[in-house]
């Protein structure tokens, strides 16, 4: 249909009852652009409408050198899907009731994700957003709807989505920034290292709630020089910075002195971040995953034994279940998980640790011998997760130096500024010897493959087969049962959990019967993801979504309440 269309049948519609907005689900022509009606909300406060708009490349006119790769391809849809928000929040107004007038795409953040609200190739540009279609009352504004359908979203296509009407400069930087980034993280085995923090990165954030980068007094990052690596990028040439080799590092240091906020940086250097965020080239191992102790969360058949040995009442720890997990056995779980879902890299702050699970020091074990003890400490395990699973720990440490025994690098942080101390930790450790006994044995243990069974994983609430739903940023509602994700702190973005609710029907309908492994599972679900994108695990079209690695998926399985092992 064309454009006059819609408007002709939206003035007609005036005054009419909300439910008649459905008459308007459906495609139609515009001069630059197609828009297409997917979905309509059933009243006004309601879900928002779900609209799409595909403009030809002949009219949006990006250089194909913008998407030849796919660093460069997910950067500009991030790019543009900013553009199209900045656009609609200038032209969105309230319409009446509940969310009339809105127009609105998937929120971000700080980080550059893979979404689902823009796509484009050499034949199409296609952006997927919401409208609140207005009304007062439960009736029609059908005067106000066209001006949005039919004016503000010609607009918008026009100041956002076209390339000669956007900052060439702009764009080009952040398809090299994000591209480069990449490829930083890919030579990072290569070098030997699991982390690269480059020189003049900004560190710090503005406050808890706001992580936009610190502008007032923030010190840029310098690289001690024992620690200086050098790259050749392909866009911005050499860059200088912090290589953290692959074994066990310590962070130490004072109090407020940046320990964590290092940590932080490098936590979430598994993904891309805009320009301007101070960490653009803040890198990390991309299996990278945060452990930390999570009392309360529940537990499914995960062999524990390498770190808890026996518990009251005679319960396995070999096949370990809980729906009320303490610090040590959460912990303990976590690690375990993680590696079972393929990780290289643990990244763990003794503040967010339990104690008795980092740290067992002589005196204490003095007192309370061996055979009474069931936990064996991080500290005697460290080193046999990094020799026999090559699995490298970032620690922050401020509390114990027994860790100067197992660690290969220490780097202290003064005033955010990084010292390589490992020569003086190493000294002040045959200085003082403190004649602790290793409790790990031999080896760190099996990691025992888990087979999840498919009906304890049901989805279905009411009368509906599958009932989804996201809270903010950590939790999801999946059927009856609340997956809290809240210690889960690589999860950035609320796309994401949506994504990751959906993957989880998704790998149940087409893996589980098959009697497949978690890791399996999760090989299977993400290389289907890789090939098809996201649209792959839903049913029609939806812009807010965006891609999660496959941990956060295996934690949001492992935390389901509901799940059962083989």
């Amino acid at each position: 249909m064309q454009n006059h269309n819609l408007k002709s049948t939206l003035l007609r519609l005036d005054g009419a009852s909300y439910k008649a907005y459905k008459d308007i689900k459906g495609s139609y022509q515009f001069p630059d652009f197609t828009l297409i009606i997917d979905h309509v909300q059933g009243d006004p406060f309601a879900s928002p409408s779900k609209l799409r708009v595909k403009i030809p490349q002949s009219i949006a006119g990006f250089p194909k050198q913008l998407y030849k790769s796919k660093s460069r391809e997910v950067a500009l849809r991030d790019y543009l899907t900013r553009q199209f928000d900045r656009a609609a929040n200038n032209l969105s107004s309230h319409r009446g009731t509940g969310k009339s007038g809105l127009i609105a795409i998937t929120r971000y953040g700080q980080e550059v994700l893979e979404r689902t609200a823009v796509f484009i190739d050499d034949n199409f540009l296609e952006v997927r957003f919401v409208v609140g279609l207005p009304a007062r009352g439960r009736r029609i504004l059908g005067r106000q709807a066209a001006e949005m359908l039919c004016g503000d979203i010609p607009d918008i296509v026009t100041e956002a989505l076209l390339y000669q009407s956007l900052n060439a400069r702009s764009i080009q930087q952040q398809v090299e920034i994000i591209e480069d980034a990449d490829w930083l993280r890919q030579q990072l085995p290569a070098k030997g290292l699991v982390a690269f923090v480059a020189n003049g990165a900004i560190l710090p954030r503005r406050s808890g709630v706001d992580f936009r980068p610190l502008t007032e007094e923030a010190i840029p990052f310098k690289s001690p020089p024992s620690l200086e690596v050098q790259f050749n990028c392909p866009n911005r040439g050499s860059i200088k910075g912090m290589g953290i080799p692959a074994g066990i590092t310590l962070i130490v240091g004072g109090g407020y002195h940046g320990k964590s906020t290092l940590l932080k940086a490098i936590e979430l250097g598994v993904y891309n971040h805009i320009p301007g965020d101070g960490r653009e080239f803040v890198v990390t191992n991309p299996t990278a995953v945060k452990i930390r102790a999570e009392d309360g969360r529940s537990i499914a058949g995960v062999d524990i034994s390498p770190f808890i040995n026996q518990l009251p009442q005679g319960r396995s720890t070999t096949n370990f279940s809980t729906t009320n997990a303490s610090g040590s056995t959460s912990q303990a779980a976590n690690i375990i998980e993680a590696i079972e879902a393929g990780t290289e890299l643990l990244l763990i702050d003794e503040d967010t640790a339990a104690t008795n699970f980092m740290i067992r020091d002589r005196r204490m074990q003095a007192l309370i011998s061996k055979d009474k003890e069931p936990i064996t400490p991080f500290i005697d395990k460290v080193r046999q997760l990094y020799t026999d699973y090559g699995v490298s720990t970032i620690l922050v440490m401020g509390g114990s130096g027994d860790y100067f025994d197992v660690a290969d690098t220490v780097i202290a942080m003064e005033n955010f500024i990084p010292q390589d101390v490992t020569e003086r930790a190493k000294a002040i450790a045959l200085a003082n010897i403190t004649n602790r006994n290793s409790e790990g044995g031999t080896n760190f243990g099996q990691i025992k493959p888990r087979i999840p069974v498919a009906y304890s994983i049901n989805p279905s609430r009411g009368k509906r087969d599958v009932k989804l739903k996201v809270r903010d940023v950590d939790e999801i509602a999946f059927g009856t049962e609340d997956i809290n994700l809240a210690a889960v702190e690589q999860i950035v973005d609320a796309g994401q959990l949506r994504a990751i609710a959906l993957a989880i029907v998704y790998a149940k309908e087409n893996y589980m019967s098959k009697k497949q492994t978690i890791a399996e599972i999760l090989d299977r679900v993400m290389k289907d993801i890789d090939r098809e994108k996201l649209d792959v695990i839903t049913g029609f079209p939806q812009g807010d979504l965006a891609l999660f690695r496959r941990f956060e998926l295996a934690a949001a399985l492992n935390r389901l309440r509901s799940l059962q092992i083989q």
